[in-house]
């Protein structure tokens, strides 16, 4: 992707009702504070003025959330009876999310699922971060459950490092990131969960690259570009492919079209967690307060 700037603006999908973007990393989706002068919501009121909603607070409706240093696809509600559908879709746990990443080292098992439970971190100095159940001042821990499968292994600068598709089951603050490091195996240039030490890399290296939402009016289905090829980065030299990408989403994609058949059937258990499915924001978890809050809002239309 080209530099950040107000006018550069990925659009992967529109429509009457929603906006899909493909997020540059180390934007802010949105601010209170005077100084951040570049945020996602900024380059969506200069991009498209006459879509801004004066009643809301950003002017625009974010479905999900992704990370300051995260990448890729999110989808942007127009109005409230459309931030109303995508928000039904999240709580019945029909959306589909995969993330693509480099982390390092070369990991061996080809597939897992990490199940660690995480909580907020009390540690002092630490409080910006979460961490897994059973570690120092770790915070009501809750289960959560991610599923990794890796893609190529290879080198970053010199490094080993592999290339894997991320799947959240769950929705808790920063759990891909958690999740990585807990296996020993963290992302490439997560300043964060890598205590401090992987800072040399331009960008953390964390994407979201397939989302999938059901609505009931229309299917969003989109994939932001793979940032993660040699033509893109010269440093990242991949060395053996396992698994096709290509393969693996239509998987994705033919599961989650059997799974809204059944839906629809009446036949799915709401509290399965054995599918690929999303049950909320992956990267930064939206509160239930929130999500009350903006249902609130959208009843009052």
């Amino acid at each position: 992707m080209e530099p950040v700037s107000i006018d550069n603006l990925s659009i992967l999908y529109q429509s009457a009702d929603f906006i899909v973007v493909n997020k540059h990393w180390d934007v802010r989706i949105d601010s209170k504070m005077w100084y951040e002068k570049l945020t996602l919501q900024r380059q969506l009121k200069y991009r498209f003025p006459e879509l801004a909603d004066p009643d809301t607070y950003y002017g625009f409706r974010f479905c999900h959330q992704l990370d300051f240093s995260t990448s890729g696809a999110l989808c942007v509600a127009l109005n409230k009876a459309a931030a109303g559908n995508a928000y039904k879709c999240f709580k019945d746990r029909l959306v589909t999310k995969a993330y693509l990443a480099l982390v390092r080292g070369h990991v061996q098992e080809m597939k897992m699922t990490i199940r660690h439970a995480i909580g907020k971190n009390t540690v002092e100095g630490l409080t910006h971060m979460m961490c897994i159940e059973g570690t120092e001042g770790c915070e009501n821990p809750k289960p959560c459950q991610s599923e990794l499968t890796v893609l190529e292994h290879g080198l970053y600068s010199g490094d080993p490092v592999t290339k894997v598709l991320l799947q959240p089951l769950t929705g808790r603050t920063h759990q891909l990131r958690v999740h990585c490091s807990a296996i020993g195996h963290p992302v490439v240039g997560d300043f964060t969960y890598s205590f401090k030490t992987d800072s040399g890399p331009y960008r953390m290296m964390l994407h979201a690259y397939y989302l999938r939402i059901p609505t009931s009016k229309e299917r969003i289905e989109v994939s932001a570009p793979d940032p993660f090829v040699p033509t893109l980065d010269s440093n990242w030299v991949p060395q053996r492919v396992t698994h096709q990408l290509d393969e693996l989403i239509q998987g994705l994609k033919d599961e989650s079209s059997a799974a809204a058949e059944e839906s629809q059937e009446g036949t799915l258990s709401s509290s399965s967690l054995a599918t690929p499915r999303a049950v909320d924001g992956c990267e930064a978890e939206e509160p239930q307060a929130s999500c009350e809050q903006w249902l609130a809002d959208w009843a009052s239309a």
